[in-house]
């Protein structure tokens, strides 16, 4: 059994239509929109509606962990959007919807997916095709081992759209329970895990999915969420647990094979 694992992929439907070449199945564990590219400030619905040089800026803020003045700029931008008579969550939905329907066209059969940080949940039955199951908070038997699937991100300063409470996402990683391979956006709460060397800041990660992974020992714990990790792997235990890689960057999925 072959499987190939993406994450992260943020707008890159070009490499994702081949991500399942030569694999059984594919499985994406989210971010799939490109909201805003910190390596290239032109790509984007931010730089789409307010230019590269403005994403550039809000970049720079946020890598600097200016958050206030981040958040000012946006409020500006968006004022002067709205000022001219367009709906901002109109805007963003429009153009979420343009890049869902590339994206999951894209996705080969079959593929299990569930969410990022940045997606949006409640467009995703509207582009899911027959043949993509999306699981979050649920388990799925795949080539005879089972895996469990926790969609989204934890709350931070960035309020990227799928931020939910830490008791929120504690729930769901307990309704999946004992599986075979652990599959997450976000990885365990371990700080070679958890920094960004690029961006030089601490994503958060998950206690309680730490815990899960010391308690109920799977064979791997898969993830991506942090582009630029200090470490890739780590192990906890008997576990191997894996950043599969920013997709958006890489175009190449990780191969989990037995």
């Amino acid at each position: 059994m072959r499987l190939h694992v993406v994450s992260d992929v943020h707008g890159n439907s070009q490499d994702l239509a081949r991500a399942g070449d030569g694999a059984d199945a594919l499985i994406c564990l989210g971010d799939l929109v490109l909201f805003l590219d910190y390596a290239d400030h032109s790509r984007g619905i931010f730089p789409d509606l307010f230019g590269a040089e403005n994403a550039g800026r809000l970049v720079a803020l946020r890598t600097a962990r200016r958050f206030d003045e981040a958040r000012a700029l946006g409020r500006r931008l968006w004022g002067e959007l709205d000022a001219a008579g367009h709906d901002r969550e109109t805007v963003i939905e429009s153009a979420v919807r343009k890049q869902y329907a590339e994206l999951f066209a894209a996705f080969p059969t079959p593929t299990y997916a569930t969410y990022g940080n940045v997606d949006i949940p409640r467009l995703w039955p509207e582009f899911a095709r027959e043949g993509t199951t999306v699981l979050d908070g649920r388990r799925i038997e795949i080539g005879g081992r089972v895996f469990g699937f926790v969609g989204g991100g934890l709350s931070t300063p960035m309020r990227t759209p799928y931020e939910i409470s830490d008791e929120e996402y504690a729930a769901k990683i307990e309704a999946v329970g004992e599986v075979d391979v652990l599959c997450t956006h976000i990885p365990p709460d371990i700080p070679e895990l958890c920094y960004d060397t690029v961006a030089r800041r601490f994503e958060r990660g998950s206690s309680a999915l730490l815990h899960a992974i010391r308690t109920t020992r799977p064979r791997y714990a898969l993830f991506g969420h942090v582009h630029q990790p200090l470490a890739r792997r780590v192990r906890i235990g008997g576990t191997e647990c894996v950043n599969v890689g920013h997709f958006n960057a890489t175009g190449t999925p990780y191969a989990l094979e037995w």
